[in-house]
């Protein structure tokens, strides 16, 4: 397993670790994925921002869609 971690360019897979890693509750790859599917930001190759997706959660939780 590879420790070194791109916090730029994780997989969906690594976002869904890190994110229960970090307390809070337990976060699914489905969860992800689903959010990826409602507009979460991804790299041509899927890779997700961690500073870019958390960006998307909270105007998501917000109610703030770029209005």
């Amino acid at each position: 397993m590879d420790r070194e971690v791109n916090p730029a360019a994780l997989t969906v897979e690594q976002v869904a670790r890190l994110l229960t890693a970090a307390g809070g509750g337990a976060v699914s790859v489905e969860a992800v994925r689903r959010h990826i599917e409602r507009g979460a930001p991804t790299s041509a190759d899927g890779r997700v921002n961690l500073v870019c997706y958390a960006a998307w959660l909270v105007r998501e939780c917000s109610g703030d869609r770029g209005r």
